[in-house]
């Protein structure tokens, strides 16, 4: 451990991290998924679909928030709204998430980004998606593309989620899913399986731990002035 750091607070860093013992949660891991398409035969609902089968023959348990019928932000309507409060509700039930979103002029779509700006960054003291994990997925109408899913991870690591290196994008969509809406055997399937095994592992490593993971020196140097600053002022007074 070095001595030549005049700029940091030792009290608040010290030295040698050690992994904590946490105690296992006893439940399944807790995964969440958002589709980003309304439509009757919605590609993006139907790889979501894939991935919530798998995700439960891996042992997960999952849940889908289906977005029909939820308000634009800023639109006249609040939290409270029935809507918002089953996705905020889901949120804080699931330890990771899956976001599957068509691909729309280039970006995700308009109803996946709603659904990601009603997720408050803070509620009170609490941070929803922080330390949960996220795998990103994207369906194209035509060839390959990695817009949509490289915007979620901006997002995802934006409101301090811990998104998994691997993802899926799948091309021209129409052709992979049969009459059932079932996705055939392909790549790019086994691309998807690979990408739910990969957040179950990342899930159950790091639930439990989301509190130590996301502790920051620079959060704790804040509280600490202000808890300072609040005992200097009922001195004074």
């Amino acid at each position: 451990m070095t001595d030549d750091l005049p700029a940091l607070e030792r009290g608040l860093l010290p030295g040698g991290l050690v992994l904590p013992e946490t105690t296992e949660p006893g439940h399944p891991p807790r995964i969440l998924i958002l589709y980003g398409s309304l439509r009757e035969r919605s590609f993006s609902r139907l790889a979501a679909e894939e991935a919530g089968r798998i995700l439960a023959h891996l042992g997960a348990e999952v849940r889908f928030f289906h977005p029909s019928g939820l308000p634009l932000v800023d639109d006249g309507t609040d939290a409270g709204h029935p809507k918002v409060r089953e996705l905020r509700e889901l949120v804080a039930w699931c330890e990771g998430m899956v976001w599957s979103s068509p691909e729309r002029h280039g970006a995700m779509t308009g109803l996946m980004k709603t659904q990601i700006d009603w997720i408050p960054l803070s509620d009170g003291a609490v941070r929803p998606t922080q330390g949960k994990t996220l795998a990103v997925m994207q369906v194209s109408g035509g060839s390959q593309s990695f817009n949509a899913v490289n915007q979620m991870r901006v997002l995802g690591r934006w409101m301090r989620m811990l998104t998994i290196p691997n993802q899926s994008s799948v091309p021209k969509a129409f052709q992979e899913f049969d009459e059932a809406g079932r996705m055939r055997p392909s790549p790019l399937y086994d691309r998807i399986v690979d990408v739910m095994e990969e957040l179950v592992r990342f899930t159950l490593l790091t639930r439990g731990k989301a509190g130590w993971l996301a502790d920051r020196y620079s959060e704790r140097k804040e509280s600490a002035a202000e808890l300072m600053a609040r005992v200097n002022l009922s001195q004074a007074t």
